[in-house]
This record gives structure tokens, sequence and C-alpha cells, in this order.
């Protein structure tokens, strides 16, 4: 009973975390969400007894990543007079909602149709270390590459774009 009401309060902390991202208008106040987003994922992580993707979660993504963001979201200095007129905002976001109410009925429907089974428990080697860096650097390293590289040429680009902007001024 503990466990799944954790798992209610990590998801709702998750949706609402993303939700503010989306909505929230300051990229700083759009990057203390995704942190929430990330912790509460973690959360849910530990809920599964997946310990590796656990700490990773803490670690590099709610811990290294989000403070890279942070640190170029601070150098950018970005003011509220930079960022964009957003006329129709709202409009956009009714239209998402009239989209996606169907989609939820949809989904809540079918998981209501699901025959109710007993779960199990995973077996001690889930989410450990072995089997986590097999699945990465066997199945998944091109990806995995990939991603680094995105991520280094974002930092790179951000500071271009800090450079150039303080010179224009």
């Amino acid at each position: 009973m503990f466990a799944e009401g954790l798992f209610i309060a990590f998801s709702a902390l998750s949706v609402l975390g993303a939700l503010g991202l989306v909505l929230f208008r300051h990229p700083m106040n759009g990057a203390m969400s995704l942190i929430v987003t990330m912790i509460s994922l973690a959360g849910l992580y530990a809920l599964l007894s997946a310990k590796l993707i656990f700490v990773l979660q803490l670690i590099v993504y709610a811990g290294a990543i989000m403070s890279l963001i942070l640190f170029i979201i601070m150098f950018l200095n970005i003011q509220d007079s930079d960022l964009p007129e957003e006329k129709g905002r709202f409009y956009y976001l009714l239209g998402g909602l009239v989209a996606i109410i169907p989609i939820a009925a949809f989904l809540i429907k079918l998981v209501k149709g699901i025959p109710a089974t007993e779960t199990t428990i995973v077996g001690n080697g889930f989410g450990g270390v072995k089997e986590v860096g097999l699945v990465l650097f066997q199945d998944w390293l091109l990806p995995f590459e990939i991603v680094s590289i995105l991520l280094l040429v974002a930092l790179v680009g951000a500071v271009v774009l800090a450079g150039k902007r303080r010179m224009i001024k």
C-alpha cells in the first residue's frame, strides 16, 4: 500500500513537472520543472528496484545535465524582453487538450479492460550495472554516442550564441 502511494505521488509529480516545462514561459522556470520531473522519475526507478538507473538518473540527468542546462540559461542571461510574444498561446493549449481528451479516454478504456493479474517481483539482476552495461554498449552504442555528440554541439552552440550577443551590445 505504501509503495502504491509513492507510485501515485511520483507519477503525479512527474506529470506536473512535465506540464510546467511546457506551460512556463521563462526558460529558468521550465528548467526547474524539468528537474522536478527527473527527480520523480528517479523515484519511480527506485520503486522498480532498478538501483543503477535510479542513481544514474539522479547523478547524470538531475545533477550534471541539469547543471549544464541551468549554466547555459544563466550564461545567456535571458530576460523577459528577449522572449518572443506568444499570441494565441492559450488557443494552442485548448487545441492540444481537445486533441488529447479522446486519446486519454481511449487509453483509460484500454487500461480498464486489462484483466487483473498478480505482479511478480523482478529478479536480482534487474537494473544492475552488468545488465545495463551489456545492453547499453552492445545494443545501443551508436545512439548513446550520437546523444553525447548532440549535447556537445548544443553546448558549443550556446557559447557561440552568447558570444555573438555580447558583441552586438
